[in-house]
């Protein structure tokens, strides 16, 4: 395998490749792996077998990390097929442009090797592998209060554009970044609770956008700027 990145966890080397539909059985090992080992399960939502095949056979990207031949972490880009959950939808990305867009999917690191910080040396891994004269955007759903995930899409740049209920019932923050393009300016900034979703979802109509978020007195906040 062509290793793209090598580095060390700990004192234990480490190093990454692009993922082929060949590695598909150790990707759903790990997945039930992580799937099993999470407290609140609800934060996860597992790709089936198909959805990684999609991938794997072109549609979008895998990078996964190896101890020795153990995979044991990876990151997946998809090509969204353009339908009517598109969330070039929720982020104002014209139409004609939705074959630009690539979607965040599924990130999983294995319980044993947590607190290296793998995940975020995966997100800008696969970030700058994205072919720029292919894609313009990346968009993704996390769920409010999943703070690691939250924390990743804010640490690679990525901005909250929509809060809704997304794939038939759930809610969910709506992530968007420009490759192409910076943010903007902003001029006007307000904190909200993350637990007052009408208040999130009116800033966001009238144009706010989520750039970050903290922590105070055991309640998370998300700062809105517009």
């Amino acid at each position: 395998m062509d290793r793209i990145y090598e580095g060390l966890l700990g004192e234990t080397p480490f190093y990454v490749t692009t993922l082929q539909l060949q590695h598909l059985p150790a990707i759903l090992t790990l997945q039930q792996e992580v799937y099993e080992a999470l407290p609140d399960q609800s934060i996860l939502q597992p790709l089936s077998t198909e959805e990684f095949e999609y991938i794997l056979q072109g549609n979008g990207l895998m990078i996964g990390a190896y101890v020795e031949n153990e995979l044991i972490g990876f990151r997946a880009l998809l090509k969204p097929p353009v339908d009517d959950e598109h969330l070039g939808y929720d982020c104002a990305i014209p139409e004609e442009q939705f074959h630009r867009v690539l979607y965040q999917e599924i990130s999983n690191v294995s319980p044993q090797y947590r607190g290296y910080g793998l995940q975020k040396t995966l997100a800008a891994i696969v970030m700058k592998e994205i072919d720029l004269a292919s894609y313009d955007y990346v968009c993704s759903t996390v769920k409010p209060y999943n703070i690691p995930s939250l924390k990743d899409k804010f640490s690679q740049g990525l901005v909250i554009k929509g809060l809704k209920i997304k794939y038939v019932d759930k809610l969910r923050y709506i992530f968007y970044k420009d490759l192409q393009h910076g943010q903007p300016q902003y001029i006007d900034k307000k904190a909200v609770s993350m637990r007052d979703t009408a208040l999130q979802q009116k800033l966001l109509k009238e144009g706010y956008t989520g750039t970050s978020m903290y922590e105070e007195q055991n309640e998370w906040f998300v700062v809105y700027e517009k």
